[in-house]
């Protein structure tokens, strides 16, 4: 996902994003701890993309 992509949306979109990518990071914590998790990078991706959509959310407040 591309910050140029976030920045298209409304912040209703972007609130639902986060909520699903804060989903999906549980999820894959889970499967971690129960060693069900095979491709470890997906955690970081996942964590990339929270911090990509809370950036574009705060510029958005912010007025930028």
């Amino acid at each position: 996902m591309k910050a140029s992509e976030l920045r298209s949306k409304e912040t209703t979109e972007l609130s639902t994003e986060l909520e699903s990518l804060l989903r999906a990071q549980f999820s894959l914590r889970m499967q971690r701890a129960t060693q069900q998790l095979s491709n470890t990078s997906q955690l970081l991706k996942v964590r990339r993309d929270i911090a990509r959509v809370r950036t574009v959310m705060t510029e958005k407040a912010a007025g930028k």
